[in-house]
C-alpha cells in the first residue's frame, strides 16, 4: 500500500512530503489477548497495541500506480498525458507526476508452519533472489510465522543480515499469516522511509491468528503499506480448507493496498516470481491530484486509466482504490 497542506491519503500510500501525519482516530480492530511475538533480544513487539489510520486535511492525492505488461514486466516509459485518474467518477486533473525510485521500508514475511515443510528450500531461494535486486538503501524488517510471528531483526539496512535469518529457520506449527501481517505494519508505522511495503512468501493458509481476515482488512485500507505477495499454491491437491482459501485470502488483502498477489504453481519459478516483485515495487509512477468537493469521514473510490499510444499490448494497472477522507 506517509499545518498539514501536502500529504499522503489513508491507504493509498498517501504521503505527506513535509511530515508524516497521523490522527487520534483509532482503526476500529478488537483488542484481543496478545498474540506472543518472539523477537530477537528484545521485548516481546505489543501485536495487539491499537493501530492509527492515516486521515488528514485533503488538498493533494498522491497515489503510486505500478503498470505492468501481461508478462508481468513494468511498464516504465509512460507519460502524464497516458494517465487518467477518477474520483468518485469524476475526472480528476493531475497536478504532479513523477516515475518514484525513492528507497523503501519492508517487511519481509516468511511463511515458516508446517505446511511449508516441503517448499521451505524453494522460499529459500527466492529470498535469495529477491535480495539481489534490492536497494541497499532500502530498510528492512524481518518476520518469520507459524504459530504465531517472530520478529528476527529489524529496522536495519544489513541485506545480508536480514537474508541469513531468514533463511535459517526450520518450519513447524500452525500458520498465523494474519497475525504476521499486524505485526509488520506494526513495525512500519516508525518506519525510516515514506514508502512502505510488506511482501509476503506463503501458501496463504491461517488457523491460529488472533485477529481475524476482517479486521485485517479493515487495518490495512487505512494504512499507507501496499502489500506484496507470493502464493506457493499445489496445483492439484490441498490438505485444509485454510489452503483451500489461501490464494482467495492473499488476493483480498494485496488487492486493497494496491500491491498483488503472484500465484505460482510451479516452484520452480517461485524464485523468479521473487526477483520479479523486488524490481517492481522500484518502479512506480506517483499521481498528485486535488480532489473535487468534499466528502467528510467518507470512503472515495479511485479509479486510474492507462491508455498509451507507445503501448501495443493491454496492459495491467495496480493502484489503491480509494481511502477515507478527513474529518475536521
Amino acid at each position: 500500500m506517509c499545518a498539514r497542506s501536502v500529504l499522503l491519503c489513508a491507504g493509498v500510500l498517501l504521503l505527506n512530503w513535509v511530515a508524516r501525519a497521523q490522527s487520534a482516530e483509532e482503526v476500529q480492530v478488537s483488542v484481543r489477548s496478545t498474540p506472543t511475538t518472539h523477537t530477537t533480544g528484545q521485548t516481546p513487539a505489543p501485536l495487539d497495541a491499537l493501530a492509527r489510520p492515516l486521515r488528514v486535511d485533503v488538498n493533494l492525492v498522491l497515489l503510486p500506480v505500478t503498470v505492468t505488461d501481461p508478462f508481468c514486466r513494468p511498464v516504465i516509459a509512460l507519460t502524464k498525458q497516458d494517465f487518467t485518474v477518477y474520483e468518485e467518477d469524476k475526472p480528476q486533473e493531475i497536478r504532479y507526476f513523477m516515475e518514484e525510485e525513492a528507497p523503501i521500508s519492508i517487511s519481509v514475511l516468511l511463511d515458516v508452519s508446517k505446511s511449508m515443510s516441503d517448499k521451505i528450500y524453494i522460499e529459500r531461494a527466492a529470498i535469495v533472489e529477491f535480495f539481489k535486486n534490492a536497494n541497499p538503501d532500502d530498510e528492512y524488517f524481518a518476520i518469520t510465522f507459524s504459530d504465531h510471528p517472530r520478529l528476527l531483526a529489524g529496522p536495519t539496512q544489513s541485506i545480508d543480515d536480514v537474508e541469513r535469518r531468514l533463511i535459517a529457520v526450520e518450519p513447524g506449527g500452525p500458520t498465523a499469516l494474519l497475525d504476521a501481517i499486524y505485526l509488520a505494519e506494526l513495525q512500519l508505522r516508525s518506519a525510516r522511509y515514506r514508502r512502505k511495503a510488506i511482501v509476503i512468501i506463503s501458501d496463504g493458509g491461517d488457523n491460529a491468528s488472533r485477529y481475524t481476515l476482517r479486521e485485517i482488512k479493515s487495518l490495512i485500507q487505512e494504512s499507507d503499506v501496499q502489500i506484496y505477495a507470493i502464493g506457493l499454491f499445489d496445483t492439484f491437491f490441498f490438505n485444509t480448507l485454510e489452503e483451500r482459501l489461501g490464494k482467495k485470502w492473499l488476493d483480498e488483502i494485496t488487492d486493497r493496498t494496491g500491491g498483488r498477489t503472484v500465484t505460482v504453481d510451479n516452484r520452480a519459478k517461485v524464485p523468479k516470481a521473487a526477483a520479479a516483485i523486488s524490481r517492481e515495487m522500484r518502479n512506480q509512477y506517483v499521481l498528485g491530484y486535488s480532489p473535487k468537493g468534499e466528502s467528510e469521514g467518507k470512503w472515495r473510490k479511485i479509479k486510474v486509466r492507462v491508455n498509451s499510444s507507445a503501448v501495443k499490448k493491454p496492459l495491467q494497472v495496480f493502484y489503491k482504490r480509494g481511502y477515507t477522507a478527513a474529518e475536521k
